[in-house]
């Protein structure tokens, strides 16, 4: 399926996402002015059950590693949760994740992150300190992220001068915030990215919900 532009379309526009249900277009990380690539999907049965199972149990995620992919046992990942059937079918989708990612980015190796997360990592918005950061939520509630024109960036950090998001006059907009779907992939642009400096996605963790009060996030970074 092709891939559909949500263009932001403010006087000074300085970026816009792409989203699309095809993995192929990450690739559009590269052109000027994308700051984010989500890629929508839909998860298989066994994937989907597995997921459900892990954040049902009382099992707690923390796992960061530096891999090489093409030695690396994604078999491997959380042995704890190999009885939770569906397990395969799971560290196969972190596979073929990692694998795009290296490919895209020409690289061999990348950081690999897991966790459960029963509170916001992040509950500030924000902008990662990287080149571009991969992540997918398993589960649960997606991160959340702000249109450019949505977000006076001048409120950011220090500029909040302590008061929260939505006091500070950081958002401009309270409607335009997207959380990113379940099992979506999500290429987030940073402030280190060549020529990015300053643009890059604004974004935060979500706080749970009732119905949803767990969820399994990836992240997949450059080394």
């Amino acid at each position: 399926m092709t891939a559909s532009a949500h263009r932001i379309e403010p006087a000074q526009r300085v970026s816009f996402a792409v989203q699309s249900n095809d993995l192929a277009d990450l690739a559009r990380i590269y052109e000027h002015g994308v700051s984010l690539c989500l890629i929508h999907r839909q998860p298989e049965e066994p994937l989907r059950r597995f997921v459900i199972e892990l954040l049902r149990s009382p099992i707690e995620i923390e796992l960061a590693e530096e891999i090489r992919f093409e030695h690396f046992d994604f078999g491997s990942l959380l042995p704890e949760c190999k009885h939770i059937s569906g397990h395969d079918d799971w560290w196969r989708d972190v596979a073929r994740l990692t694998g795009a990612y290296c490919d895209l980015f020409e690289s061999g190796r990348a950081g690999l992150r897991l966790r459960t997360l029963a509170r916001p990592m992040c509950p500030r918005f924000h902008v990662d300190h990287v080149p571009a950061r991969l992540v997918c939520t398993y589960g649960g509630v997606g991160t959340q992220w702000l249109p450019d024109d949505c977000v006076d960036r001048t409120k950011l950090g220090p500029g909040a001068q302590g008061l929260p998001d939505e006091e500070s006059g950081l958002i401009l907009d309270e409607t335009a915030i997207h959380a990113m779907p379940p099992y979506a992939v999500g290429l987030m642009k940073g402030g280190k990215w060549e020529g990015n400096k300053g643009h890059g996605l604004v974004h935060r963790s979500p706080k749970p919900t009732p119905a949803e009060p767990r969820r399994l996030l990836l992240t997949l970074d450059l080394l």
